[in-house]
């Protein structure tokens, strides 16, 4: 039986592969199953726009409450094990026959079998966060066993369920195309349109600067915007969402299609993407316009130089073209979401004639950096490095250092990549260096830790937010408080040691625990700034105990914490 599930397995795997015999047009609609045994609910859906990235999955409702049986989609085998303390959380990947793999995300814990798998190697390498790769014998599971239990862990919101299904080579899949059903009988929404002129040339209503325009509703799904006169290239922005029947969550749309005087234009579809590309979000939405109002209008033509694989057939790359004075043009958006209902926004657009006095002025005090250049410049102890391909476009930066704050423009441009801040030390020889750090400055004074490193004089660190930087020396140790117990009790009735850890200047970066000198598993919720031991773990059955808690913060600063108790089974 073994034999022949391997042997299914990699025919599966052979197929999707190799033969690429399944597209997106011929998936398998009865395949999967929901992989929660309650209603399904979406607080997030596939493609929708996040921070930095494109949502790579189902976000489902778990009403509120942790505990909900997370059962696999299809039969398969366990062959990824992710536990950290950021982003998933407790995540479990299977995969099936066919070559795809199901993902199961923000887990409050694992069925038994798989539980004991996972705690078996985390005492092994005395870690909580474990990354495992079972064979594929080791962990089996048939459909609609019960695999975990739905939680809030790692970077989630609240309590629910992230669900993928990915291909063979890894990239995540719209699940609604497997024929997964959810109800959605509502018009996606429509909120801001937005215009936008491509060159130093063209105009928007006279002027060389993007506008939003005034959208008029006219009910049951259509809408149209203030007429308008342009010039030049230009590209129009839409900033739209989709409810479902069950929920209220403002979620992505499925497909935007534009049209330019009654011909096919520009066209998106979230069906599928790679994680190569997600971050490429940054250059599709206009940043600038959502670090400023926190809204995110989609750009309905493809940026220079984006590999974006969502978009699809589109004429001169969605950019309109209005160069006939006085001409007349219409342009429609068409939205729907994965069900098809449809909402549409028609537009007038007058060419107006080129303006021949328009007169633009490089910004004041600015450096022009290329994109497909490195570039490097010193500013007093700093120097900041921006290598090649980290700004989608030319951009023109302002770049200034005042006792040792570097200010490097203002967070309303992308960065692809890292750029490189490296401080000279020499004026902090002898004044323990170790603990300077990096720190990003907010606007109203805050500042946030940027991992650095120490190597000789030189204090280094990587981000990709353009703002304001600074030094910052952190002397202050982490607190550790115990939550549910005192030193010198009688704990017999406790099933779990519970105490809080705080860093708060430059947070938290390892803890240890033992118990009796053996190490124990805590597991740790950044959220609330808690560690937890499970007694049922059973490393210690004597009656007196020592407990040992480390905390150590990101410059070195470190605790110890000591209690001692008492403890009979």
């Amino acid at each position: 039986m073994l034999r022949k599930y391997f042997l299914l397995l990699f025919c599966g795997l052979f197929i999707v592969r190799f033969g690429e015999s399944q597209t997106l047009q011929n998936l398998p609609q009865d395949y999967f199953v929901h992989p929660l045994d309650i209603e399904l609910k979406l607080s997030g859906s596939f493609g929708e726009l996040r921070s930095n990235h494109f949502h790579s999955g189902l976000d489902i409702k778990t009403n509120q409450r942790t505990g909900a049986n997370v059962i696999a989609a299809a039969a398969g085998y366990v062959s990824r094990i992710k536990i950290e303390h950021y982003g998933y959380g407790k995540a479990l990947y299977i995969t099936h026959p066919n070559g795809y793999t199901t993902v199961y995300a923000h887990l409050e814990k694992f069925a038994p079998r798989i539980e004991e798998y996972i705690k078996k190697r985390q005492y092994e390498q005395e870690s909580y966060e474990i990354q495992l790769y079972p064979d594929d014998l080791d962990l089996r599971v048939d459909q609609g066993e019960t695999v975990a239990y739905s939680g809030n862990t790692g970077g989630s919101g609240g309590p629910h369920l992230h669900f993928e299904i990915r291909d063979g080579d890894a990239r995540p899949i719209n699940p609604l195309l497997f024929g997964i059903k959810i109800p959605d009988s509502r018009l996606p929404l429509v909120k801001q349109i937005k215009a936008y002129p491509l060159d130093t040339e063209s105009t928007i209503n006279g002027k060389n600067e993007a506008q939003l325009l005034r959208v008029i509703s006219l009910g049951s799904g259509k809408f149209k915007t203030e007429p308008f006169s342009a010039y030049g290239e230009i590209g129009i922005g839409v900033n739209t969402n989709d409810q479902m029947d069950a929920a209220s969550n403002q979620n992505g749309v499925y497909d935007i299609k534009t049209y330019f005087n009654g011909k096919p234009s520009f066209e998106m579809t979230f069906d599928r993407f790679s994680f190569d590309e997600t971050r490429y979000i940054n250059q599709m939405i206009d940043y600038e316009h959502f670090q400023q109002n926190k809204s995110r209008i989609s750009k309905l033509f493809i940026p220079d130089g984006s590999p974006l694989s969502l978009y699809r057939e589109t004429n001169n790359n969605g950019k309109l073209k209005l160069l006939d004075p006085e001409a007349k043009h219409t342009y429609k958006i068409a939205i729907t979401d994965f069900d098809g209902n449809l909402s549409e926004i028609n537009m007038d657009i007058t060419n107006e004639s080129k303006n021949e006095y328009l007169s633009l002025k490089d910004p004041k005090n600015a450096t022009l950096v290329a994109h497909n250049e490195s570039f490097s410049t010193t500013k007093g102890s700093f120097t900041l490095t921006i290598p090649k391909g980290t700004l989608y476009e030319d951009t023109f930066l302002n770049i200034s250092e005042n006792a040792d704050v570097l200010k490097v423009h203002e967070d309303v441009i992308p960065l692809h990549k890292n750029m490189i801040l490296n401080y000279d030390m020499k004026s902090k020889v002898g004044d323990d260096m170790g603990k300077y750090y990096i720190a990003r400055i907010t606007p109203w004074g805050a500042a946030y830790h940027v991992s650095s490193t120490l190597k000789g004089n030189t204090l280094t660190a990587f981000t990709k937010t353009l703002g304001t930087y600074g030094i910052r020396k952190d002397t202050n140790p982490p607190t550790i408080v115990p939550v549910n117990f005192k030193s010198g009790q009688w704990l017999s009735k406790n099933k779990t040691l519970t105490l809080k850890i705080e860093d708060k200047e430059t947070g938290v970066q390892a803890y240890r625990a033992t118990l009796n000198g053996k190490f124990i598993l805590m597991e740790y919720d950044y959220k609330t700034d808690l560690i937890t031991y499970d007694f049922s773990n059973g490393v210690s059955t004597e009656t007196d105990n020592q407990l040992v808690v480390i905390v150590t913060d990101n410059v070195g600063n470190s605790t110890k914490f000591e209690a001692n108790f008492q403890r009979k089974e």
